[in-house]
């Protein structure tokens, strides 16, 4: 199989596993693969920098350590996929679904995710600098120590994720759930959080929100957890 597409540049419908992967590798010449499958293919350590990935499915592949840099992602699927250790910076994720995909130790700075799902993912120990995030989901996911200081966080759902130690300061919420989240340690001095849903969020805990904005209705929700009537 791979003799057959070594010379190519754009490679559709194929399903490819590692050898194949290898050998264009050796062309030298980042491809652009469209609707292709390599799934649980083992792609780990291998340097995929400025690759293109249209309409792929990843699910269960092991990019472990992989080189993917400046890589485009787009109406992927790569659930389970692990890509522990892996360089995904400068990359772009758009209209994806990576549930559940192990990101944990991952290298995602200046990567840009819109518009996809990445529930119950592990970025934990991710290096994020300048990550941005929008209309994504991010539900039950581990999200622990990341900065959105002044970020403007637009169609994000955190709901019960684990968001221990991240940095909120100055960030502007507009359409986003941190329904159940856990909020452990977090800042949010300055932080406009008029537009997120703080449901679950108990009274008790409102010491860390000092600072931040929020809205009358929000007030009253928050005093509704200790049985208190707003009029």
């Amino acid at each position: 199989m791979a003799s057959e597409i070594t010379s190519a540049h754009t490679i559709e419908g194929r399903t490819l596993d590692r050898a194949a992967v290898e050998a264009l590798v050796k062309v030298g010449t980042p491809h652009k693969l469209i609707d292709c499958t390599l799934e649980e293919a083992d792609l780990s350590s291998l340097a995929l920098d400025g690759w293109v990935f249209e309409g792929c499915n990843v699910k269960q592949a092991i990019l472990t350590g992989a080189k993917l840099s400046e890589t485009l992602w787009s109406n992927c699927k790569g659930g389970l996929a692990d890509f522990t250790g892996a360089d995904l910076s400068e990359s772009r994720i758009t209209g994806c679904d990576f549930n559940n995909a192990n990101l944990r130790g991952a290298t995602l700075t200046v990567a840009q995710i819109k518009r996809s799902k990445l529930t119950g993912a592990n970025l934990s120990e991710a290096k994020t600098l300048n990550l941005t995030f929008e209309e994504t989901r991010l539900a039950d996911a581990r999200l622990p120590g990341l900065s959105f200081r002044k970020a403007r966080l637009n169609g994000l759902d955190f709901q019960l994720s684990d968001l221990r130690k991240s940095d909120f300061r100055d960030a502007i919420f507009q359409d986003c759930s941190l329904r159940d989240a856990n909020l452990d340690e977090c800042r949010f001095e300055g932080a406009d959080l008029r537009g997120a849903d703080l449901g679950g969020i108990r009274l008790l805990n409102a010491k860390q929100f000092k600072g931040a904005t929020i809205s009358r209705d929000q007030a009253g929700q928050l005093l509704a957890e200790l049985g208190l009537k707003v009029r």
